[in-house]
């Protein structure tokens, strides 16, 4: 008997005995195809909810309510001109209504679970280890909980509160790293040295290098993002660009997809102007927590990228608090009437999604896009997660009132331009996929072979998205085994 089949044994009694069913992509996809019998389970239980069948909830498509909710349409909002000062149309996927209020728990089950059906990893003996600037890791300890799995994560100090809080709250075990959203070789270093101390006992699902993240976003992202395209194109629309910031880089997962299905979309990454690596080979530390860490993640395809732009982080925390703060929401309500119930839902974007918004107004500015084109992005996660840092600005900069409001409207929203931006060749699209040399190869231990075949092998990344069939097939075959669906069929 084969040591793998050893631990899936252990990893299948596990299942059992928590009671543990795992969702194929295709479900999270499409929640259609869940059993019934499982949708009436989740009627009794709450989003955010330490219950297994919450996996069930890994999907753009939750109805957007706190406890007992079933399934409808993907989530997104459309902004209008008047938030935007664009023509071009500006749709942005809500990530609030996934368990712990952000889609990282779609991105750190794909590593994980890729582990435990193929019995890579031993929940019984073994702890998964999520290395992060934030979400990551808050997804990851959530999943780990619901798969029966103990976690270790490791984060920099100089994270949100909320986020500490909440990782406490499901168990985790916490290493709080020196220096704050940039400080990622921080991170690795601490990793190391954790993997020196305790060796096969923990496992390093580092979201920077992990596939199973970037292919979540390219089974369920991606395909999301066409049908809320398909449900509210008209006549003369075209889907013509997608704004992404790179943090992990899983997010610009989905643009491999929708580069199949759209061959003629711009793809722009973008990154804090204040930490600007791809830009010009740039550090430094930011405030947009969930990007920029002065690296190039190995999952990042960037021969599928046509921009990089630059977001700056003042003005992002500035439209931060004219979207949650109450003299900005009258402003914007008042005097420049825009819908009231929309304004009431910028709360739904957290500061990292601003930043996604940002990037999606320089993409439209930079074409000279029109009422016909249709631009995507996400919000990550929602302010829920950055009450601390609403905090923090009014000590820094006093009470936000009217003239504020205006300011910052007609300065950091319909001021943004197009500057700090790259429209990229081939050889600058090289450039910045060799950055990961120095990441990779020289620290991580990845090969050279590898990193060419990422950049002249055509049908390497075709090959790693492909996966995804074969991880259903291996998830069903999975739960063929523990038997524990039998009840919900």
């Amino acid at each position: 008997m084969s040591n793998r089949e050893d631990i899936l044994k252990n990893t299948i009694k596990r299942c059992q005995e928590k009671h543990i069913i795992i969702p194929t992509y295709k479900q999270m996809r499409s929640p259609e195809l869940i059993p019934d019998k499982i949708k009436e389970k989740l009627k009794n239980i709450g989003l955010w909810d330490l219950n297994s069948l919450n996996l069930f909830r890994i999907t753009w498509k939750n109805e957007p309510t706190k406890f007992g909710g079933g399934f409808g349409g993907v989530n997104f909002l459309e902004l209008p001109f008047e938030l935007t000062g664009v023509k071009a149309r500006v749709i942005v996927l809500v990530g609030k209504f996934f368990p712990t209020g952000a889609h990282k728990v779609g991105a750190t089950f794909g590593p994980l679970v890729e582990k435990l059906v193929t019995g890579k990893f031993d929940p019984t003996t073994q702890k998964a280890l999520w290395p992060s600037t934030g979400n990551y890791c808050r997804g990851g300890a959530y999943d780990s909980y619901l798969l029966g799995c103990e976690s270790i994560a490791v984060l920099p100090e100089g994270m949100s509160q909320e986020r500490f809080d909440w990782l406490h709250k499901v168990g985790a075990e916490v290493f709080a790293t020196p220096g704050s959203e940039s400080n990622v070789k921080e991170i690795y270093d601490k990793v190391k040295e954790l993997k020196a101390e305790r060796g096969d006992s923990i496992v390093n699902l580092n979201q920077f290098e992990e596939i199973g993240n970037a292919l979540w976003h390219y089974a369920v992202t991606g395909p999301a993002m066409e049908e809320v395209y398909n449900s509210v194109k008209q006549d003369q629309n075209r889907f013509s660009g997608i704004f992404l910031t790179q943090g992990s880089a899983g997010t610009l997962g989905s643009t491999d997809y929708l580069r199949g299905k759209f061959p003629h979309i711009k793809v722009c990454a973008g990154e804090a102007l204040q930490c600007p690596t791809l830009l010009y080979n740039g550090y430094g530390a930011h405030r947009i927590e969930g990007i920029g860490d002065k690296h190039v993640p190995w999952i990042h395809n960037m021969k599928n990228m046509d921009l990089v732009a630059g977001i700056d982080d003042e003005p992002n925390m500035h439209i931060m608090r004219l979207f949650n703060e109450v003299a900005g929401k009258e402003f914007l309500i008042n005097e420049k009437g825009i819908d009231p119930e929309l304004i009431h839902k910028l709360e739904l974007m957290g500061i990292s999604s601003i930043a996604n918004m940002m990037g999606a107004i320089k993409l439209a500015k930079y074409y000279e896009m029109t009422e016909d084109d249709v631009v995507f992005t996400v919000a990550t996660d929602s302010m829920e997660m950055y009450q601390s840092r609403m905090k923090e600005e009014q000590e820094r900069l006093g009470d936000f009132d009217n003239k504020s409001a205006a300011v910052s409207y007609e300065a950091d929203l319909m001021g943004i331009g197009i500057d700090h931006m790259i429209e990229m060749d081939y050889y600058e699209k090289k450039r910045m996929h060799n950055l990961k040399y120095f990441t990779w190869i020289e620290q991580q231990g990845k090969t050279v072979e590898e990193l060419n075949a990422q950049w002249y092998d055509d049908n390497y990344w075709k090959s790693q998205y492909a996966k995804v069939d074969e991880w259903d097939e291996e998830i069903m075959e999975f739960n063929e085994r523990t038997g524990v669906l039998k009840e919900y069929i």
